[in-house]
């Protein structure tokens, strides 16, 4: 086996953790992370430092982008507690979830991933 594939093998067993182990069905991906979420927590993973936040009206809801506490809000000590190589491992599973929930969209369905995206950043917390 090349490299690589050993590579991909441990990101296809992580996503398949995700889904047995931590319980995030493909069910409950469509459901609940219809606004790129997944790719955010992948960005969060796979960022060596905290994302901030961006958030914009979207369709009269406020959606959040890459804020601090993101994954999910458990906060960068989750993320931190894993070392580097796994919190990337863990960021590629999570892109795999984007995409196959992606897939699954109906091509005459709009995704909502997009109209969520706004340029103005949420200042970081002064209470650090």
């Amino acid at each position: 086996m090349k490299p690589h594939e050993y590579v991909i093998l441990e990101v296809a067993r992580e996503r398949e953790r995700q889904m047995t182990a931590e319980g995030w069905s493909p069910e409950h991906d469509d459901r609940e992370h219809r606004r790129g979420e997944l790719a955010m927590a992948a960005a969060s993973y796979a960022a060596p430092k905290e994302i901030f936040s961006h958030q914009k009206i979207c369709n009269g809801e406020t959606g959040h982008m890459f804020y601090e506490e993101y994954p999910f809000n458990q906060g960068r000590a989750v993320i931190e507690r894993q070392p580097r190589r796994r919190q990337l491992i863990i960021a590629a599973a999570l892109i795999v979830a984007e995409i196959e929930r992606l897939d699954r969209i109906d091509p005459k369905e709009s995704d909502s991933t997009e109209w969520c995206f706004s340029n103005t950043p949420t200042p970081p917390r002064s209470d650090r």
